[in-house]
């Protein structure tokens, strides 16, 4: 069996890592994978696309980045980042084609390729969703918004009252295009596959849910002291970690959320004893009161230093708003540091509430201020959900699992 991944990246962000960890784990359980990619971050011969250190490369990833997005900055109130048309022409089929692959696994691809190419690859597909976009008329995550059950338009995000906007256009187009298509959905998580099952692009598609994998070998347990020194961070204080790409800045990751529940914590009389630490994010120039001295480590874009991040800390919060299964979590839980999070999206697929962390309810600051208090204030009641976010991690979200699950579901196809 050879299998195909396409994907726009295959390290950046946590959709293209997520994916990349997949293609690593079919290859080492003897499956013939390739992954096919606009912009090429690692050094892997089984991964083919443009250099991102070329400047070629640079130039047409950031021509077509520019030009997926001109319709919305030209025709929409709200020039909304987080929405993608998939409208421009591309050669992707005829790549595809030249690789001869069984089966083809589709994942995060913006701006790679049009909607309507899916219908060119002529061959099995699994789509792996890693948010909403697949079944909306273009938003990433809906806000609450429910017209993806129907046919979109007059879509929030995009600050329009028209019917006949952009959301039902890309929605249409999706119909149309993928109407007759040999199309399997996997979803990470309990939650995205409840919503694709509600939508009215994917009502009748068959839905799987495989959770992401990890290399349980990389991101494990560290000794707290020796992450702390070779951070250079406090040994003597409780660590409180928020990790997210743009940090302080994407509101679906709820900084917006954490920063009152943190000044609720410091009114508790607890600064003495805890310290704030911030991955993704550089001390901003004018600095952000959250009542706890803090401490940035910028972005880590290898695994070794991230584990050391997660180690480093005492408890990992991830106040995101909607979400679907965050690498973050997994990896925080692998290394073991218990987390705390809104019930909402893939969280209680992940954490287990007051075994492996601590789930508040949705968007409740006290809750959430509430939740680290309580993974934080009893060293033997912390050592156990440590034990035990470890436990999960080896139990459920390992690289092998992943991949034996998504080989099973490729030969289930295949016939």
């Amino acid at each position: 069996m050879k299998a195909l991944i396409l994907s726009t990246y295959d390290t950046i962000g946590g959709a293209p890592r997520a994916t990349y960890r997949l293609h690593q784990g079919l290859k080492q359980i003897g499956i013939d994978s390739q992954m096919l990619v606009q912009t090429k971050q690692s050094d892997d011969k089984t991964v083919i696309g443009k250099s991102s250190t070329s400047g070629r490369g640079r130039v047409v990833t950031g021509s077509r980045l520019i030009l997926e997005q001109l319709p919305l900055k030209f025709f929409s109130r709200n020039n909304n980042s987080f929405y993608s048309l998939q409208w421009l022409p591309d050669n992707v089929a005829a790549k595809v084609a030249l690789l001869e692959p069984d089966i083809i696994n589709l994942h995060w691809f913006f701006s790679y390729f049009q909607i309507e190419t899916v219908a060119k690859l002529n061959k099995p597909i699994v789509f792996t969703l890693h948010d909403m976009w697949a079944f909306t008329g273009g938003c990433y995550y809906n806000q609450n918004c429910d017209r993806y059950t129907t046919s979109c338009g007059a879509c929030p995000q995009l600050d329009s009252s028209k019917n006949c906007d952009f959301s039902r256009w890309v929605w249409q187009r999706k119909a149309k295009a993928w109407k007759d298509l040999n199309i399997t959905v996997v979803t990470p998580s309990i939650w995205l596959a409840k919503c694709a099952g509600e939508s009215s692009l994917f009502t009748d598609t068959r839905i799987e849910v495989i959770p992401y994998g990890l290399d349980t070998n990389i991101y494990k347990p560290i000794d707290k002291q020796i992450a702390r020194k070779l951070l250079g961070l406090p040994e003597d204080k409780q660590l409180i970690l928020f990790l997210s790409l743009a940090a302080t800045s994407d509101r679906r990751k709820g900084f917006h959320l954490l920063q009152p529940a943190l000044h609720k914590l410091s009114q508790a009389g607890v600064q003495d004893q805890l310290e704030l630490l911030v991955v993704g994010a550089s001390r901003p120039e004018k600095a952000v009161e959250f009542g706890f001295k803090s401490h940035y480590l910028g972005t880590l874009n290898d695994d070794l230093t991230l584990a050391l991040a997660y180690s480093a800390a005492d408890v990992f919060v991830a106040p995101s708003v909607q979400d679907n299964l965050p690498n973050t979590v997994m990896e925080a839980l692998a290394c073991g540091t218990p987390s705390v999070a809104f019930n909402i999206g893939g969280m209680p697929d992940m954490i287990e509430h007051r075994q492996n962390g601590y789930l508040a309810q949705a968007y409740q600051i006290e809750d959430l201020a509430q939740g680290i208090t309580w993974v934080t204030e009893n060293e033997a009641r912390h050592q156990k959900l440590s034990r035990r976010a470890r436990e999960k991690a080896e139990q459920e979200f390992t690289l092998s699992i992943q991949a034996n699950r998504y080989s099973s579901l490729f030969n289930d196809i295949l016939g």
